[in-house]
C-alpha cells in the first residue's frame, strides 16, 4: 500500500468536494494500493493537523457547525512549510486581481518540495509561466484540470491521451453560468435580467455575476488553455474579452429563425477571444443548460470534442482527484 499524504488548502464548495470524495473512495482507493491521508486542513480561521490522518467527516462536521475547520491557530503557509506531505491541494477562491493567497501557497509548496494540485484559476491566469518553471526547477509536479472545465478532462485529453498530436485550435464554451443564461433566454424569450435573477435564485449563479457574465471567467480559463497547451505566455489582459449582458432576447429570437444559437464562445490559437458568438444548432459547440463543451482540433486526430459539467464541488473535485492518482502513480 502506497500512502501519500496532501494538504487541502481553502475548506470552501471545493475543498469540502474533495474531503466527501476522498470519504466516498476511499475502498476503490485501497484497491488500487493507494492511501490518500490527509495530515492538514487550512481554512480562512486557522488549520487543523494530525500527521496520523485527520477524520475528515469530523472536519466536514466541524466546518457545518462552526463555520471553519480549525482546531488551531496556524495558518496555511504554516502548514505547507511545516507539516511533512507529498501533495498540497490549494483549492482557495480565485483572485483575478493579484491571485493572492493562491500564488504565494503554490511557491511555498514547490519551495518546499511539495507537488501542487489546484482548481485557483487566478494566479494561472497571471502568472503562469512562474509557477510552471518552480515546478520544474524544483522536479515536483504541477496540476490543474480543475481549472478549466470542471469535471471535463482538458488537459489530461491534450497531453495524455492526444500525445503525439499538435494542437492546432481550440473553441469552447468554458462558463456554465452564462450558458444557462443565453439558453433559457432563448427558450423562454425572457430578458436577461429576469433570467440573471432566476440563475441567482437557483445558485447557478453568484451574487455578483461580473466574472461570469462580463467574460472574465471564460477569459481566465482561456488564458490557462492558451499557456498549457500553446505554450504561451499569456495573461488575462491578452485577451479580447466581450461578456454577454448586451444580448436582447430579440437578438436570440432572430438567430433562431435561422436556425443558429448564441453561445460565449472561447477561442485560442493565432488569438485569444471570447465573445458571443452565432453557433449553427447541430454544432458541437450547441450544448444548453450549465454545460461545459470543449472542441479541439488536431494534425492527427482531427477534431475531438468533449462536453461535461463545468462546475459544482463534486465535479471540480473529480478533476483534483484524477491529479492526486496521477501524482500518487507517477512520482
Amino acid at each position: 500500500m502506497k500512502t501519500v499524504k496532501i494538504s487541502i488548502i481553502g475548506f470552501g464548495a471545493v475543498g469540502q468536494g474533495v474531503a466527501r470524495s476522498l470519504l466516498d473512495k476511499r475502498d476503490y482507493l485501497n484497491k488500487q494500493g493507494i492511501d490518500i491521508r490527509v495530515v492538514g486542513i487550512s481554512d480562512s480561521k486557522g488549520s487543523e493537523i494530525n500527521a496520523a490522518g485527520i477524520d475528515l467527516e469530523s472536519a466536514l462536521l466541524r466546518k457545518k457547525q462552526k463555520g471553519t475547520v480549525a482546531t488551531g491557530a496556524e495558518s496555511a503557509l504554516e502548514v505547507i512549510r511545516s507539516v511533512e506531505h507529498d501533495i498540497v491541494v490549494e483549492v482557495t477562491p480565485t483572485n483575478i486581481d493579484n491571485g493572492k493567497p493562491g500564488f504565494g501557497n503554490m511557491r511555498a509548496a514547490f519551495e518546499a518540495g511539495r507537488h501542487v494540485v489546484t482548481s485557483n484559476k487566478g494566479p494561472l491566469a497571471l502568472r503562469f509561466a512562474e509557477l510552471k518553471e518552480a515546478a520544474e526547477d524544483n522536479g515536483l509536479f504541477f496540476r490543474y484540470e480543475a481549472t478549466v472545465g470542471g469535471a471535463v478532462p482538458i488537459f489530461n485529453l491534450v497531453h495524455e491521451a492526444l500525445a503525439g498530436n499538435t494542437v492546432i485550435g481550440i473553441e469552447g464554451i468554458l462558463n456554465g453560468t452564462t450558458n444557462y443564461i443565453l439558453t433559457r433566454m432563448t427558450e423562454e424569450r425572457m430578458p436577461y435580467e429576469l433570467v440573471l435573477r432566476e440563475a441567482q435564485e437557483l445558485g447557478i449563479a453568484e451574487t455578483d455575476p461580473t466574472y461570469d457574465v462580463e467574460g472574465i471567467d471564460s477569459a481566465c480559463k482561456l488564458v490557462i488553455i492558451a499557456n498549457s497547451i500553446f505554450g504561451q505566455d499569456a495573461t488575462y489582459h491578452d485577451v479580447d474579452v466581450t461578456g454577454i449582458t448586451k444580448i436582447t432576447p430579440e437578438a436570440l429570437e432572430l438567430a433562431n429563425r435561422n436556425n443558429y444559437v448564441v453561445k460565449l464562445v472561447c477561442e485560442a490559437g493565432n488569438k485569444l477571444t471570447v465573445a458571443p458568438r452565432l453557433v449553427p444548432k447541430r454544432h458541437p459547440l450547441a450544448v444548453g443548460g450549465t454545460l461545459n463543451v470543449a472542441s479541439i482540433l488536431t494534425d492527427l486526430a482531427g477534431r475531438i470534442t468533449i462536453s461535461g459539467k463545468g462546475a459544482g464541488s463534486i465535479e471540480t473535485a473529480s478533476s483534483v482527484l484524477s491529479d492526486i492518482l496521477y501524482i500518487a502513480r507517477n512520482s
